[in-house]
């Protein structure tokens, strides 16, 4: 971890107390210059989710990754900064019907912040998920006018998990998995088991060859934007900002690099956006 190279990433610099304005703060700008994409796996590149791969690909070569890429750069990243922390597997909620008990396929952080236990997410694609203190009913807005919360819902080792982090604000700051209001909806649940570098390996290489799933059927790319979201489904572009959405086809592999690079803080050349399966 080379934190010059990662500020500059992200578009800060100076020194990072351990407080909870700080972690918000960070995290923010983590998520807004590095976006949220699974273009590896159309293209056939591999997923490796090592510190020194992760932080190759998404610092050094700016590009985007998923929740196991994004949320080891920003854990390593809170461990050089001296701030403790450890990842924690989820199961994704959101846009899936009640009863339903999905794989623990995300990966977000508990992080010791002065003795305070905290959740903090870089890696989440669905709409962005501000840090929480681990306590039951805690709750916090963000810039799109989002409110999101932490139950206590379970025992450790729950199908339904210990804890449930939920999201109530506009469906257009999403990626288009949120129903059509604005009442609180699941987005995953968690418990707090260790978790180890296998166990992330293990659900990484499912995510990412698992036949018919949402990362292995679409390319997809989010990012969170100071006054809105942005997301990529394929060729659907979607742009919400101060809660107007606009949403339009992209037509050409110059115009989805191009958008990638201005929008998205992804860097990826046109030749290679028509390698992609939706400019086959």
């Amino acid at each position: 971890m080379n934190l010059d190279r990662y500020f500059a990433r992200i578009g800060l610099s100076g020194a990072f107390p351990a407080s909870p304005l700080k972690l918000t703060e960070l995290q923010a700008a983590h998520r807004r210059s590095i976006g949220f994409e699974n273009l590896a796996i159309p293209l056939g590149e591999g997923v490796r989710i090592d510190s020194a791969s992760v932080f190759e690909k998404l610092v050094l070569r700016a590009r985007g990754g998923y929740c196991f890429e994004q949320n080891r750069l920003f854990g390593d990243a809170l461990a050089a900064m001296g701030l403790v922390n450890r990842p924690l597997l989820a199961r994704v909620l959101l846009g899936l019907e009640p009863g339903v008990v999905p794989p623990r396929t995300h990966t977000l952080l508990l992080v010791n912040l002065g003795g305070e236990a905290w959740i903090a997410d870089a890696g989440f694609g669905g709409s962005y998920v501000p840090p929480l203190p681990l306590e039951d009913g805690a709750q916090a807005q963000t810039d799109d006018g989002a409110w999101h919360r932490l139950l206590r819902t379970g025992e450790r080792g729950a199908l339904g998990g210990e804890w449930r982090l939920e999201r109530a604000g506009p469906p257009g700051a999403t990626d288009g998995r949120a129903a059509p209001h604005g009442d609180w909806q699941p987005q995953y649940v968690f418990d707090l088991s260790d978790v180890a570098q296998d166990d992330l390996e293990m659900s990484n290489h499912w995510t990412s060859t698992r036949p018919g799933t949402r990362f292995t059927t679409l390319c997809i790319a989010s990012v969170v934007l100071a006054d809105g979201f942005a997301s990529l489904s394929d060729r659907q572009l979607t742009l919400s900002r101060n809660g107007v959405s606009e949403v339009r086809q992209v037509e050409t592999p110059a115009e989805y690099a191009g958008l990638l690079g201005d929008t998205f803080g992804i860097t990826l050349g046109a030749e290679e956006a028509a390698r992609l399966p939706i400019f086959r």
